[in-house]
């Protein structure tokens, strides 16, 4: 039986909030964000007291093509410094590598970069490519996590097996991930008993990445923060792929620790993300939420947005006669 860990009035000082929203924003308009818009977002996160900005992903350019896709997709030394500096602040930068994208022999030691953290994201199969990043890029200097893909698709045996390998790696946080949005608070609950057990053996943190398409990104993320888990994934107004994630408003206004600042976050959201929400689609809707209950991949969802497609009763029958 878990047992809650402090009170929703109390202050725990493991918690860090962590933003997502340039990584996880940016498979919304394939990271091709202005300078002036990440500026001003990371000078929010600042002011808020967020601990963590994840300020793209570290793709190789021999893999995507620098041309379709953003500088925050490749996240260069220059760049991230042409709009940061030195980052002479409390906040922390992060960037994702996803196995199989990112090449370690293009990342730099730590003391060459301004980046604190780097995120291996891994399917269960690539888990032994996974480990060797964490351990280059532990070896370099970084804080690193995994961030476990799709384990709504694995069998309890099958997980059970891959956190305890992760348990044996140099990584510090450990990742509760909801790639399809799929998961109800109950089962959350039982996933951060099975994540804490291994990451207290080994001396490492839980955390967690909510997915919104059955709305409960912000219920499940509350679920494991009460139980245990210390690093909170969040999105400006859930802005990420498909139904998002957890807003950070809704976090923030919800912590009780005095270091989070919610008026720096609204105003963001009045100045930037109100005149985006007239560009890009993101967010809870009905397609998101059919694929979020099957347990599937929101490609489906995302197409027929694109599309404009509001016939819901044909898209479930079709995705259910595919899925069945």
């Amino acid at each position: 039986m878990l047992e809650k860990k402090g009170s929703i009035f109390s202050v725990r000082e493991d918690l860090k909030v962590f933003d997502c929203t340039i990584r996880d924003g940016g498979l919304v308009n394939n990271y091709h964000f202005t300078d002036e818009f990440v500026k001003a977002h990371y000078e929010m996160c600042v002011a808020a007291g967020i601990d963590y900005m994840e300020i793209g992903k570290n793709v190789s350019p021999t893999i995507m093509s620098e041309e379709e896709y953003g500088c925050w997709n490749f996240c260069k030394e220059k760049d991230i410094r042409r709009v940061i500096g030195d980052n002479n602040t409390a906040l922390k930068i992060a960037v994702m590598a996803d196995v199989g994208r990112t090449l370690k022999e293009e990342i730099p030691p730590k003391d060459e970069s301004v980046v604190d953290m780097i995120r291996v994201a891994t399917y269960i199969h690539q888990l032994p490519e996974a480990i060797d990043l964490i351990e280059d890029f532990h070896a370099k200097g970084y804080e690193t996590t995994c961030n476990i893909m799709a384990i709504s698709k694995s069998f309890d045996d099958e997980l059970d097996e891959v956190l305890a390998q992760v348990g044996k790696s140099s990584v510090d946080v450990i990742y509760i991930a909801d790639s399809f949005g799929s998961f109800y608070p109950e089962q959350i609950n039982k996933l951060t008993g099975k994540y804490l057990e291994v990451a207290k053996a080994s001396g490492k943190q839980v955390g967690i990445h909510a997915h919104n398409n059955l709305q409960l990104a912000y219920a499940n993320t509350l679920e494991a923060m009460i139980y245990g888990t210390s690093f909170l994934d969040v999105t400006v107004s859930g802005l990420g792929r498909g139904a998002g994630n957890c807003p950070m408003e809704l976090l923030v206004g919800f912590l009780k620790n005095p270091k989070y600042k919610l008026t720096p976050v609204l105003k963001f959201i009045e100045e930037f993300i109100v005149p985006l929400e007239k560009e890009l689609d993101w967010g809870y809707s009905v397609p998101y939420m059919i694929t979020g209950k099957l347990n599937e991949h929101p490609r489906p969802a995302m197409k027929a947005r694109d599309e404009g497609d509001t016939q819901y009763v044909k898209f479930y029958n079709k995705l259910t006669e595919e899925y069945s």
